[in-house]
């Protein structure tokens, strides 16, 4: 399994944790059966950056409030794009992968998954966090 569906997969389990309100080691388990994965490595990953995700949620919280244009609040974003934005910044700050790699492929989701502006509005928001903290390629 390639790191695109991987990274897919847990934006797909991040999303429903996020709609459920809930972060429970059993929430995540009823999302694994829900998705037929077989493949414990992949397993593990996944769970692994959800669990790192759920520990640095202030810290990815903020910084997404801080990369918002003054006029939007938090509580505008859709689950949606708040699961990818997570997502993103978590790889790009704690991962430590190549932003442009993260970006890329977030905004790809979000055409997927997302409303028409939530590509737009997530490579938006991204790109300040980049600039922000003075990551690079």
């Amino acid at each position: 399994m390639n790191k695109s569906t991987i990274r897919e997969l847990t934006f797909k389990l991040l999303y429903s944790l996020e709609v459920q309100k809930s972060f429970e080691e059993e929430d995540i388990e009823l999302c694994f059966e829900g998705m037929e994965l077989d493949d414990d490595k992949v397993k593990v990953q996944i769970k692994e950056d959800i669990k790192n995700i759920i520990k640095n949620n202030e810290d990815l919280v903020k910084q997404i409030s801080n990369n918002l244009k003054s006029d939007w609040k938090l509580e505008r974003i859709s689950k949606v794009n708040i699961a990818l934005l997570k997502l993103a910044i978590y790889e790009m700050l704690y991962k430590k992968v190549p932003y442009k790699v993260v970006i890329n492929e977030v905004v790809e989701l979000a055409k997927r998954y997302g409303e028409d502006a939530s590509s737009s509005f997530i490579n938006g928001v991204l790109a300040t966090v980049v600039k922000e903290n003075k990551l690079e390629s």
